[in-house]
């Protein structure tokens, strides 16, 4: 469920586009104003927002922004104004170029977003940077790392409902025997993982739970310090619980010296109007701390306001 405060009645994209020609107008620029705006806009609108902008200035909205503001504020503005296909296709991107956090986040964008959403990320990275995604994840990793994710993002999973209980239970046993061999990187195990509905996997990792007495991803978590198991347990959590997933990478990001705010933002941006109510729930019932407070303690500024925005709650 969605954390974005829309208008009922929102104005036209040509009086949105009147008033941030405003807001960048003057000596100094009136970042209140903008994030009025902005912040409370849904991904339909913000689109039309920046075509008109463009109709009407003659320039692309993501440069008036990008020359108006600076730091941790305009990039988590830069990333919302994106369409979501796009602001996956940069954050993948980036990703690529990064040493910490990297196979977490094409995984995460790879398991998180439906089989429609993940293809039209695809088609506007390949838009935007002349490769494919997978010549990019490939290119990046290796080993282990490469053989999953490049599946990852291939993939094109069936979004219904139906399950096959006779292939869950099969596969439960086949997750089990690789995990029990140690053979965390077979084909087929992999296989499971990169092909199956997500359904399917919730049955199959039921199965597997009922018939060995262990959750999986407890069993995967046999040596915590091999970073190939890790990134197989949060592949596990985010096709079956992205909310838990997302409470986990909030609650790292935050309680640490030092906010990680490429992750903070990341996080925010891409799951404000998918499921982020759900994820306050779960970072509440985790730390008995609401997120807005964890986010005012560690953020300030603007940069605050625009997250506290996107999570429904204005900036005391």
């Amino acid at each position: 469920m969605s954390t974005l405060q829309v208008p009922s009645s929102a104005p036209p994209a040509s009086e949105d586009c009147e008033q941030l020609k405003k807001a960048f107008a003057g000596w100094g620029t009136n970042e209140d104003l903008i994030i009025s705006i902005l912040a409370h806009r849904n991904a339909a609108q913000r689109k039309q927002i920046r075509q008109t902008y463009a109709e009407t200035y003659g320039e692309d909205l993501l440069k008036a922004l990008d020359k108006e503001l600076t730091n941790d504020f305009e990039r988590a503005l830069l990333l919302w104004t994106l369409d979501p296909a796009e602001r996956d296709a940069v954050l993948a991107n980036e990703s690529t170029k990064r040493w910490t956090s990297s196979n977490q986040v094409i995984m995460e964008i790879a398991c998180t977003r439906s089989s429609h959403d993940l293809l039209l990320a695809r088609q506007a990275y390949h838009a935007r940077f002349k490769r494919s995604i997978e010549e990019d994840v490939a290119h990046h990793t290796t080993g282990d790392f490469r053989k999953l994710l490049v599946l990852l993002v291939s993939s094109y999973r069936y979004e219904g409902p139906e399950v096959n209980m006779t292939l869950a239970k099969h596969e439960a046993k086949i997750l089990h025997e690789k995990i029990q061999d140690k053979a965390y990187n077979d084909e087929d195990l992999i296989r499971i993982l990169t092909t199956r509905s997500k359904a399917q996997l919730n049955a199959t990792f039921n199965h597997y739970n009922n018939e060995f007495g262990n959750a999986i991803n407890k069993d995967l978590k046999i040596d915590p310090k091999d970073d190939f198991l890790a990134l197989l347990r949060a592949t596990v959590k985010c096709l079956t619980f992205p909310e838990k997933y997302f409470e986990k990478v909030l609650r790292q990001t935050i309680n640490k010296m030092g906010t990680d705010e490429w992750a903070l933002t990341r996080v925010v941006t891409t799951r404000a109007e998918v499921d982020m109510q759900q994820i306050k729930e779960e970072y509440y019932r985790r730390n008995s701390v609401p997120l807005d407070h964890a986010i005012s303690k560690d953020t300030t500024g603007d940069y605050e306001a625009m997250l506290l925005a996107l999570i429904g709650h204005g900036k005391s």
